[in-house]
């Protein structure tokens, strides 16, 4: 079992998610913004973090960087949910220091294989 943390401002996608997530028998926690998914993730230190790109108060592109650039949460594996999939957005994303990009409406099939695949077998 992880300690997920969902960053979605989104509340249908954020339920969805947090289903799929219970459902694996993962403990989740969950953030509405940039800033409180930032704010959480420093508090909280969670095993994994999946972070919406577009969001109110600070991006997910910013509070990822945050994440990245602090020593006590530098490790955690990061995971973009974007509706952003055009030629190049993957490869932004991922270059900024996410670990992993998920493109909308996300797979839910793919979801709990990927966790596995980040955080091997958690």
């Amino acid at each position: 079992m992880a300690r997920i943390l969902i960053v979605e401002d989104n509340e249908k996608n954020r339920l969805l998610i947090r289903d799929i997530l219970h459902h694996y028998g993962h403990e989740v926690l969950e953030a509405f913004n940039g800033r409180e998914g930032l704010d959480m993730a420093l508090e909280q230190l969670p095993d994994l973090i999946f972070m919406d790109i577009q969001m109110p108060v600070m991006s997910g592109l910013a509070a990822g960087e945050a994440l990245k650039a602090d020593p006590r949460t530098r490790n955690i594996k990061l995971v973009a949910l974007t509706s952003f999939a055009m030629k190049g957005d993957r490869e932004r994303i991922l270059a900024s220091g996410f670990d992993e990009y998920m493109s909308k409406p996300l797979d839910t099939r793919r979801l709990p294989h990927l966790i596995t695949e980040l955080l091997g077998g958690a």
